[in-house]
């Protein structure tokens, strides 16, 4: 254990590695999507259409990097290029049909999965691990400078 942190601050980084870990784990066996693929769709599903340009600073990736991932959804099907509906010169990408059924196919996997682990949980401690969670993240996003929309909450 670090001598310069404080023990609290050590044991949250601890955890959080153990929980992205377990994460990992749990999901891929069965979903049909890779995990940037999820990423994009669910980003793509609250915030559509988006350019490569937006896509790329959204994630804090280099556009090469978002072009062959975009690349590779189109080629199966999951995301299309659409004209810019405010008239820009940029194509955007927005989901399609069967991108938003495998996301939600994905996701209703994945929270399956933290019901079972929460099981046991009551509603209470459910919602304020929630809260914390979220509270977390909107702390991570504002030392980037970059929000991620969420979709309508407890």
């Amino acid at each position: 254990m670090s001598v310069d942190r404080e023990p609290e601050l050590v044991n949250i980084e601890y955890e959080l590695t153990l929980l992205s870990r377990y994460h990992a784990l749990a999901q891929r066996a069965e979903l049909h999507l890779d995990r940037s693929a999820y990423l994009l769709l669910g980003r793509l599903e609250l915030q559509q259409p988006m350019s490569l340009k937006e896509l790329s600073c959204a994630f804090s990736l280099d556009i090469s990097t978002i072009n062959r991932q975009i690349g590779a959804l189109r080629r199966q099907g999951l995301v299309e290029r659409v004209e810019d509906p405010d008239g820009g010169l940029a194509r955007k990408v927005r989901p399609t049909v069967q991108g938003l059924s495998k996301l939600r196919e994905d996701r209703e996997h994945s929270t399956a999965g933290v019901e079972k682990v929460l099981r046991e949980w009551t509603p209470e401690q459910r919602l304020a691990l929630g809260d914390l969670l979220r509270q977390f993240n909107t702390s991570v996003e504002s030392l980037e400078g970059r929000d991620w929309p969420r979709p309508n909450q407890v």
